[in-house]
């Protein structure tokens, strides 16, 4: 026995397309008998007429009855014919595929709404009617099965069926874009839709602009629910990736030319709005009428005394170049280079060919054959008098009409109805293939092709998988979505009206977040006033590096003043929200634009103050060395043995390795010089003051000891100054040790004492133990001074107490003048301050105590004499 399916579709300004079976039921020619009138002349509203077509064994013959029209057929849109053909090639493919559905034929019905919502609820309800007349649930033969519904493209068409096919539970694949709410999906579990939702192809025109930088924009919505909808969902979308719009306009619909003039001149004090030119790029947001609407508009421009609007034009995928007629010969310039998510498109093969073979005579049953061809070549397939068009031959090819007419090239929309046709064939054919394992639990009968109802269809339309002709995967996910992509489609437009839709991208909503979207950026061709540089759209010019954001007092965000960048701080990029700390290895240049690598210094031998130091160092080291060797060499004249000689060489030993321990401070920091610096030099330089101390008691106690009937006398010795020297640098032995084990010196790198510099230095560890190793050389010198100020004037022979103090006057000057200089000082000043100390106060100690005598000794022996030292002394 041979089934018959067919598949009903409704032609709408969204195509609706639907799929039933029937057989044997007597078809009517007019199932919706629309009035001569309905339409007055001049609609922009598509046209049409309302027709029957099916495919039987051997297509292409839609009908065996032709379907009657109307006479005076208002304009159409001539391109979506190619929904009917793409949907004619898809059932075509599957009747000529003997191991597909064998012994079954699959037909179609198409019904054509006009737009209107209630054409749309009487078309729904003539499919779920017996014979096409409005008697739901009666149906004359049981094989007559009423399968699926394929549409329809407007969201608005597709919502009121499917407010009557979800009580039937009837499959319905809509092949336009179609937003459902989470909630709504529940409501309306039959519905499939071959487009992804609107919220991920918002989500795609975020990543589109912000991979571009436009941050300034407009935003153009249908001036109805659909838009406002679309503006509440994208607006706090753009927010939050810091996008910005500088106005809505709301487009109308219009529906009537007259309409249309009326539009424009009371709308024209609105448009100066967009001619702002600092927003570059347009979002445009509509459906069929309202794109109309704003073809138009932009057509009229130049005649109300306006420029040519040379934007970047982003559209959403309800948009496609498709024109009247009557519009064949409107520039379309302005939309050149705009930028569109299209739905998917893919060319099966053969299609192309298909097309080719179309004739006005190609099938008698194709109600809408004759308007098509008549309106998309301006001619009359009848002669009439009062028709002053030309006669078509019928031999007029498809693929000399301009792309907003007819593309040749199958679209978005018609690969969805192409895709749609198959899955629901594929549907029937897991039924037939595995409806053995399944039974119809109602009546107990075998599930098969020819009992199966519309609602039993949906377990298998889930589990569709399959690949179509051109190989592509189709299959739907848990929400009824098919799992596709986007293309990002960029239009380039021709001077005779023409275009050429070129995919420079993807949006893909199964891939991972940061690869959604794909772009070729050198694939994009820009409107021609931007001469082929990327159009900017920003509020205002980008901050320079150096620079950050600042708000304008009333603006949106998007909107700012740009300030330097304080010191310390930097901004790298351009457009920076605040300006950056740099990191403590780098500085701010001096615009600061960027943060330099800072350089790593200390005080090295390769300086010319450490070239120096170092001279004077092992100068002094020298001088010291050669006043030792001449002392020893004149150790028993009376100048040396004077104040005890062991003493003399004591001090000069500890001078000598004082010149020899600023050595340490020059060069790299490492462990072992930070620990012994410090330490090193306080216990030198306690040895050499505590030398001195026991020289000037060693004074005082002599002169006390002469005066008759003194106990002084036992005092005098050289047991006593060696204990002064031993117990004066014991305690400070002392500190240093406690210093060492509590908080030891160590290398440190000084990021924040010079801007510029990192400075390799020696972290003192404990700067309480540091300064109490100064106090006490402090105390040591401020001792031996006040000891040698009061015995300076002492009458005797052995008395140097002058020398001492003068020179201990020296040493107090330097280290008083060291602590609050070395505390202001950074870096390496800090370390040349205190080598400069260490080698001043030495040489102090040095000059004026031994060079006195060294002068008298090599330069005047005469006066080293006994006799002469008591004078002078």
């Amino acid at each position: 026995m041979l089934l018959l399916l067919r598949l009903l579709v409704l032609v709408l300004p969204c195509h609706v397309v639907c799929w039933m079976s029937s057989i044997n039921c007597s078809i009517y020619d007019d199932p919706f008998p629309i009035p001569h009138n309905f339409y007055q002349p001049g609609d922009l509203l598509i046209g049409g007429i309302t027709t029957q077509v099916a495919f039987l064994n051997n297509p292409p013959s839609f009908l065996e009855h032709p379907a009657r029209m109307v006479v005076d057929e208002p304009p159409s849109i001539t391109k979506n014919y190619q929904h009917i053909l793409a949907l004619a090639f898809a059932v075509k493919e599957l009747n000529e595929n003997p191991n597909f559905l064998p012994n079954t034929t699959l037909g179609l019905y198409i019904l054509n709404s006009y737009g209107l919502g209630r054409m749309t609820f009487k078309a729904t309800l003539s499919v779920l009617s017996a014979q096409q007349r409005l008697v739901p649930n009666f149906s004359c033969d049981n094989q007559q099965k009423f399968i699926a519904v394929i549409g329809g493209r407007l969201s608005e068409t597709s919502a009121q069926m499917a407010s009557l096919l979800n009580i039937y539970k009837t499959p319905q694949l809509t092949f336009g874009s179609f937003s459902l709410a989470k909630d709504d999906k529940k409501l309306f579990p039959s519905i499939y839709q071959m487009v992804p939702d609107d919220s991920f192809q918002y989500r795609g025109v975020v990543k589109l602009l912000t991979h571009f930088r436009w941050t300034w924009i407009g935003l153009l919505a249908m001036d109805d629910d659909n838009g406002n909808q679309f503006l509440q969902r994208i607006v706090p979308l753009l927010y939050e990736n810091s996008i910005c719009f500088a106005f809505i306009y709301k487009i109308p619909k219009v529906a009537y030319i007259k309409d249309m003039s009326e539009f424009i001149i009371n709308e024209a004090e609105r448009f100066p709005v967009l001619m702002d030119k600092k927003v570059n790029v347009f979002y445009v947001y509509g459906e069929l009428s309202a794109m109309m609407t704003l073809r138009i508009t932009l057509y009229f421009f130049p005649f109300i005394l306006l420029p040519h609007l040379n934007k970047v034009w982003i559209v959403t995928s309800h948009w496609d170049f498709e024109s009247f007629a009557i519009q064949r010969f409107f520039d379309a310039d302005s939309l050149h280079g705009a930028l569109s998510f299209a739905v998917h498109s893919n060319q099966p093969p053969g299609f192309q060919e298909f097309l080719q073979t179309i004739r006005p005579s190609w099938a008698g049953g194709d109600g809408f054959i004759q308007i098509f061809w008549e309106q998309a070549f301006s001619c009359s397939l009848t002669y009439g008098q009062k028709d002053m068009r030309k006669i078509c031959s019928g031999e007029e090819k498809l693929e000399s009409l301009p792309g907003p007419l007819f593309e040749m090239l199958m679209t978005g929309h018609s690969y969805n109805v192409y895709n749609a046709v198959y899955a629901v064939a594929h549907a029937l054919h897991f039924v037939r293939n595995h409806g053995s394992k399944g039974r119809n639990h109602l009546e107990g009968r075998r599930m098969d092709v020819q009992n199966i109802e519309p609602w039993q269809l949906h377990k298998f339309l889930r589990k569709t998988l399959f690949n179509n002709t051109v190989g592509e995967s189709i299959h739907f996910d848990q929400d009824g979505e098919l799992v596709t992509v986007f293309d990002v489609t960029n239009w380039v437009t021709f001077s005779n009206g023409s275009f050429v839709r070129v995919k420079v991208g993807r949006l893909d909503p199964q891939a991972p977040s940061e690869n959604e979207l794909t772009l070729e950026d050198d694939q994009i061709v820009w409107h021609r006033s931007f001469n082929q540089v990327l159009p900017i759209s920003v509020c205002n010019d980008p901050c320079q590096p150096g620079f950050s954001k600042s708000k304008k007092e009333g603006e949106k965000f998007c909107c700012y003043d740009c300030t330097p960048c304080p010191e310390g701080m930097a901004s790298e990029n351009k457009d920076m929200d605040a300006c950056v700390k740099c990191p403590d290895h780098r500085f701010p240049s001096e615009s600061h634009h960027e943060c330099l690598l800072k350089i790593t210094t200390y005080l090295s031998y390769e300086e010319t103050i450490g070239i120096i130091f170092l001279i004077l160092a092992v100068s002094f080291s020298l001088v010291t060395s050669l006043l030792l060797g001449t002392f020893m060499k004149y150790k028993n004249t009376p100048i040396v043995k004077a104040n005890n000689r062991s003493l003399t060489y004591i001090l000069l030993l500890s001078l000598l390795l004082c010149f020899l321990s600023s050595l340490m401070f020059i060069g790299k920091p490492g462990k072992v010089t930070c620990l012994l610096r410090q330490t090193t030099f306080s216990l030198i330089f306690s040895v050499a003051l505590s030398s001195v101390l026991a020289k000037t008691i060693t004074v005082v106690l002599a002169f006390m000891a002469t005066e008759p009937g003194s106990h002084m006398r036992r005092w005098v010795g050289k047991k006593l100054a060696y204990s002064i020297v031993f117990f004066g640098s014991l305690i400070q032995a002392v500190i240093c040790t406690v210093w060492v084990c509590i908080s030891p010196p160590f290398p440190q790198m000084n990021m924040h004492a010079q801007p510029k510099e990192i400075i390799l230095e020696c972290n003192e560890g404990s700067d309480m133990m540091f300064y109490s190793v100064l106090g006490y050389l402090g105390f040591l010198a401020s001792v031996s001074f006040t000891v040698a100020f009061l015995a300076r004037k002492l009458p005797g022979s052995f008395n140097e107490a002058k020398f001492i103090t003068f020179s201990m006057l020296v040493f107090c000057s330097v280290w008083f003048s060291f602590i609050p200089t070395y505390l202001s000082s950074k870096g390496k000043s800090m370390v040349a301050v205190e080598i400069f100390s260490i080698l001043s106060s030495a040489v102090g100690l040095l000059g004026c105590i031994f060079f006195p005598k060294c002068y008298i000794i090599l330069l005047r022996p005469e006066m080293n004499i006994r006799e002469q030292i008591i004078r002078i002394m």
